[in-house]
């Protein structure tokens, strides 16, 4: 131990010495502060790096021996998943089979690199497919590609043709959607994505699985049906393939296989430029619908196995998967529920599942294509229709919604027939303005409720859905369920009033009337004053002896005039007898009972005149759910404090976070009559205050209660008796 402090006493001198150093060489000062800045910046660079290349975190830290075999298991599980999907997905994209297998590749070897969760897996998805297709499909139709034999344009579609420029479409439409999440990951708009509720996503997903299963029907059955896009499209698909079915029915058909698949990778090419404006709208509804998928898984596993998903981070992600992915004429992808489930159950550990995953499919490609030449479309299509039966259980969520939240059941309906009519990007356009439009209801129609104490405690509660709760006589708990801004800060005032019980516009129109009245009775009573002060001036010094006469020159103290007064009998004088007078007694001229009456209306309360009567002479705001507030609201706010201050209610604001306060303060709030002192940490604060301000002389009736007040140091106990 004192080898201990003889250390610390030596390392005190010694850096007692080092600064005297340092502040006599100051020439070495500059230095010293670059090295002071270099050692916080190595920690925070670091951390940036890391935060940029989540691979930099995990894998020095990567054990082989604790989760090499169960990642290559996990791997090679999903990587026979992805062969199947891969070209049963490409279809849903309007896209020869090989480029689903591109994008099974190329995509999850980035995400590898900047992804930050370690369990999704990353490639085709079903949604997502459908919705690349719609753009491919419609920006190159079938029409558009038919063989012109001579002068005459035939039938017959030139497949290649058509299949190379929906392969520029959906590249196009890929890297565009790859650069709007990259540009949202950042800026930090990562958050974008919490605007797809949970309902609205599985509704949509659910809607879009009916997408899939439609486009998939002509693989099945072998039909070849025109195809539409745009609203009502799945209606039309399905009525054209009656008609055609029960009018012109084929005597034969040829089954369609997946055909060649060349062997190696393609080179990178740079999309063409000019398809770009035509596809923006596709862009941003891919970039917004994979995110919010992809987040969501993400976010799940992390949970599950203890770790933490940056939003902003997985943006990048997705939007480099995307754009490299584009370059080598892949796709749109996202992640996978039924792959990532399965790369979770087999004991995935890391984003290196997702690596032996890839080396599965560019073994295909490199080597195993041919053997998948003549699969027919109809498995694939099978196994898209076998892959979309955990979202058509999705329908119960129907059952569970009407149980749980009508709210959200609307969205989930309004999202599903949206989806279903308007086609995925008018669906999802729709979906989310719906969506949206319900938050603005929500918070422009919240629930208010007055709050009551709970005995013995300092806790208010709403007196109406709590039976335990005491009101407290002569203060009105006021508080709303959702913030107060523009949308319904006129609903709030509204509000207050019904559930106080005060109508503050009749209230102050009557105060106004009786002021009126009160003025009227106090000028004429000032002029009938003034009057008798005159006579009582003209008659001030009356001597009288007797039954003589004397003639007096008066001063009129108020037009400065004098007079002679001739006085026939003094008992005749308006003040009383002489003999009165001049022992100094006077009277008050003019008096009656109604200048009686003027003068004590001056001395009683609003709440007494009348009908119009109350008992509660505070009113507190609890604002502790408001996380912000607008110049409307403040403006609503003035106007409680001033309207309530005329009819002789206190107002006070309880529960305040300190951003509210400062938008308060800056939006001009607080003044003269307004101040901080208005404001309390806790309702339990602006309740002790209340009582101590006005509780003792207001609020001794209609009520028996008994509160045991803390105040400073002291317990102070206030019994409230009613007096029968």
């Amino acid at each position: 131990a004192m080898a201990v402090v003889k250390s610390r006493g030596a390392f005190n001198v010694h850096r007692e010495v080092l600064d005297e150093q340092r502040l006599e060489e100051a020439s070495q000062s500059t230095l010293l502060s670059f090295h002071c800045v270099s050692r916080c910046s190595v920690p925070r660079l670091k951390q940036t790096v890391v935060g940029c290349l989540p691979v930099l975190y995990w894998l020095p830290r990567y054990s082989i021996w604790e989760y090499g075999m169960p990642d290559l298991i996990s791997g090679i599980s999903v990587g026979i998943m992805h062969l199947p999907q891969g070209m049963a997905y490409a279809l849903l994209a309007s896209v020869p089979p090989v480029f689903g297998l591109y994008t099974s590749f190329y995509p999850p070897l980035v995400y590898f690199f900047f992804g930050s969760s370690r369990h999704i897996s990353i490639g085709t998805f079903t949604v997502l497919s459908i919705m690349v297709g719609s753009v491919t499909e419609r920006l190159a139709p079938d029409s558009n590609f038919f063989i012109i034999n001579g002068t005459n344009v035939t039938d017959v579609v030139d497949i290649s043709t058509r299949d190379l420029y929906r392969v520029q479409v959906a590249a196009a439409t890929t890297v565009l959607g790859g650069l709007i999440q990259l540009v949202l990951g950042m800026v930090q708009f990562g958050f974008v994505g919490t605007y797809l509720s949970e309902p609205l996503v599985r509704a949509y997903t659910t809607a879009a699985s009916a997408h899939a299963v439609v486009a998939q029907l002509k693989y099945i059955f072998g039909l070849s049906p025109a195809r539409f896009s745009g609203p009502l499209s799945m209606i039309y698909i399905v009525v054209g393939t009656l008609i055609s079915y029960y009018i012109t029915l084929h005597s034969s058909y040829n089954i369609s296989v997946v055909g060649e698949i060349p062997s190696g990778l393609t080179m990178p090419s740079i999309p063409d430029r000019k398809i770009f404006g035509d596809v923006i709208k596709d862009a941003f509804a891919l970039a917004v619908v994979g995110y919010a998928i992809s987040i969501s898984l993400g976010k799940t596993f992390a949970l599950k196995h203890g770790y933490r998903v940056d939003t902003n981070q997985e943006l990048v992600a997705l939007g480099l998967s995307n754009m490299v992915g584009g370059f080598f004429q892949c796709f749109s992808v996202c992640s996978s529920m039924s792959r990532s489930l399965v790369q979770d159950s087999t004991g995935g550990k890391t984003q290196m599942a997702g690596v032996s995953a890839a080396v599965i499919v560019l073994v295909t490609v490199l080597k195993l294509g041919p053997l998948f030449q003549q699969l027919p479309k109809a498995v694939l299509s099978a196994i898209v229709c076998v892959n979309l039966k955990g979202m058509f259980k999705q329908y119960y969520d129907v059952i569970m919604l009407w149980r749980t939240n009508r709210v959200d059941l609307v969205i989930w309906l309004v999202t599903y027939v949206s989806t279903l009519l308007f086609n995925l990007d008018m669906g999802l356009g729709a979906s989310i303005a719906f969506a949206l439009l319900t938050i603005v209801l929500r918070t422009q129609h919240p629930q208010y409720s007055i709050l009551g104490q709970v005995p013995g405690t300092e806790l208010y509660m709403d007196l109406e859905t709590h039976k335990e709760v005491r009101g407290i006589p002569g203060i009105t708990i006021f508080r709303s369920s959702a913030t107060v801004y523009f949308a319904n800060a006129e609903l709030y005032l509204e509000a207050l009033e019904k559930m106080s019980g005060l109508d503050i516009t009749k209230m102050i129109q009557y105060q106004r009337r009786q002021e009126a009245k009160q003025k009227r009775r106090e000028k004429r009573a000032e002029r009938r004053a003034r009057r008798a002060a005159k006579r009582q001036v003209m008659m001030s010094k009356v001597h009288t002896t007797g039954k003589h006469v004397t003639l007096y020159n008066l001063f009129n103290e108020s037009d400065g005039q004098s007079s002679w007064v001739y006085l026939k009998d003094p008992d005749m004088a308006t003040l009383g007898s002489a003999s009165e007078l001049h022992d100094g007694d006077t009277t008050t001229l003019g008096s009656s009972s109604e200048d009686t009456l003027s003068h004590d209306l001056e001395r009683v309360s609003l709440g007494s005149l009348g009908k119009w009567t109350w008992d509660i002479h505070s009113i507190i705001l609890d604002l502790s759910p408001t996380n912000f507030i607008d110049t409307v609201a403040i403006k609503t706010m003035k106007n409680i404090f001033h309207d309530f201050g005329e009819i002789n209610i206190d107002v006070y604001i309880a529960g305040c976070q300190a951003l509210v306060v400062e938008q308060l303060d800056r939006g001009g709030f607080f003044s003269e009559s307004i101040t901080k002192k208005h404001l309390f940490a806790t309702v339990h604060d602006a309740v002790l205050h209340c009582l101590h301000h006005r509780g003792a002389s207001s609020s001794l009736h209609d009520h028996e209660c008994t509160l045991t007040l803390l105040t400073s140091n002291n317990i102070v106990g206030v019994n409230m008796w009613n007096s029968i």
